[in-house]
């Protein structure tokens, strides 16, 4: 049997996605506590993902939305990972309020954000032993946020797009601008 790593390589990006998924859920959490959740989206899921990124920049004019929306559509999965907001009672100070009990609900508890960090770099380290190209993306982890891909429960979302091409698709990117009337009539 001859088996042709262009016939298998979404599978296998899949598959590195998931070891990378593992190294998330075992990096070290504050008081080992586990308040991370994790999800790959791929198919027409990523679609809608870089369609609710098109329309967060028309929102905001935040043009690297633009890029990023057609960026994740070159990857063949993007890990996704949040953190539920759970303040950890440490009193530590690091979200700048005294006590945890003085902290306003909106105020995500900073030990939450850096257990969130870990395990992105957990994730991204893995990525790196296999091989495989990523990048973080705030962008693309917001679009998942507001989408409720985790649950209505995820404060915070970082997204990871996966890919195995000879040249990774998410470095060296150009900017892109939004379509417009004039844009149109140049092509």
């Amino acid at each position: 049997m001859i088996q042709n790593e262009r016939d298998m390589r979404r599978e296998l990006v899949v598959q590195a996605a998931q070891q990378m998924m593992v190294a998330a859920r075992t990096a070290p959490k504050g008081k080992g506590i586990d308040i991370i959740e994790i999800a790959l989206v791929t198919g027409d899921d990523i679609h809608l993902m870089s369609d609710e990124m098109l329309k967060i920049a028309a929102e905001t004019g935040m043009k690297f939305f633009l890029r990023d929306a057609d960026n994740v559509l070159q990857s063949n999965v993007v890990m996704i990972l949040g953190t539920h907001q759970k303040p950890q009672g440490l009193n530590c100070f690091h979200c700048g309020y005294r006590t945890c009990e003085s902290k306003p609900a909106e105020i995500p508890c900073a030990l939450n954000i850096v257990d969130l960090g870990i395990a992105v770099g957990s994730a991204c380290a893995k990525a790196s032993d296999l091989r495989v190209d990523t990048r973080v993306m705030f962008s693309a982890g917001l679009a998942a946020q507001r989408l409720e891909m985790l649950g209505k429960d995820c404060g915070c979302v970082m997204a990871i797009p996966v890919s195995a091409t000879s040249k990774n698709p998410f470095f060296d990117r150009k900017p892109k601008q939004p379509e417009t009337q004039e844009n149109n009539a140049s092509k």
